[in-house]
């Protein structure tokens, strides 16, 4: 049953996956995050050595907004739908969809940002030690903005203009991510990444609780 949902939910979100609801399109996240890195250079001009120094704190913030587009895909179509209804009929509890759905996003936006981070690095002119943190303050930090984003889309699935609360919401709970990996750079180990993977981790463990009992509750409405 997990690998069913698994199925379903990445022939939803992945790109071109745009059966079952036509939800695919998450290649949005990823065009935006070239687009910043791409665009960035001309808004500080031509100077290398500042654009390798700001280049890594630039893609974390691109990665951050680019996670923020997808969360009205995430819950709200499922809800109106009663896709949770007939889960619920069926014995599969909200808890396990969510930790489902929490993979199934991770997987859908956050490799292609891993595989895009190298050309945006060419653009930024990033060193190789530089890029090596980025990788993996990115492979520690985006599970946890992923749990983040599902937690929010259950919690605003039931609101109307939920889309827009849902990316205000998002950063300041990502905040304590991007301090820890981001600041990585500025050290120039990865002693804050293992802090990133740790906040990175709890989030994970309890998005399941906290997303099913916002579903359950926005079922009850």
């Amino acid at each position: 049953m997990i690998w069913r949902l698994l199925k379903r939910d990445l022939a939803m979100l992945i790109p071109g996956g745009s059966r079952n609801g036509g939800r695919g399109g998450t290649i949005l996240p990823l065009l935006f995050f070239l687009a910043v890195a791409m665009l960035y250079p001309f808004a500080v001009g031509p100077d290398a050595p500042l654009l390798a120094r700001t280049g890594g704190g630039v893609i974390w913030v691109a990665a951050l907004l680019a996670a923020i587009l997808p969360l009205d895909r995430l819950i709200a179509p499922d809800l109106e739908l009663g896709v949770f209804d007939q889960l619920a009929l069926r014995g599969i509890s909200e808890e396990l969809v969510v930790a489902v759905r929490v993979v199934a996003h991770w997987l859908s936006f956050a490799p292609l940002l891993l595989l895009a981070i190298f050309p945006a690095a060419a653009l930024l002119g990033l060193e190789g030690e530089t890029l090596r943190l980025v990788i993996l303050g990115l492979l520690a930090g985006t599970p946890g903005l992923a749990a983040i984003g599902v937690m929010i889309a259950a919690l605003t699935a039931s609101l109307r203009g939920g889309a827009a609360l849902s990316g205000l919401l998002l950063i300041p709970l990502a905040v304590p991510i991007l301090i820890f990996g981001a600041g990585s750079l500025a050290r120039g180990d990865a002693s804050g990444i293992a802090l990133c993977g740790a906040i990175s981790l709890l989030l994970v463990a309890i998005s399941p609780f906290a997303g099913g009992a916002a579903i359950r509750a926005a079922r009850d409405t």
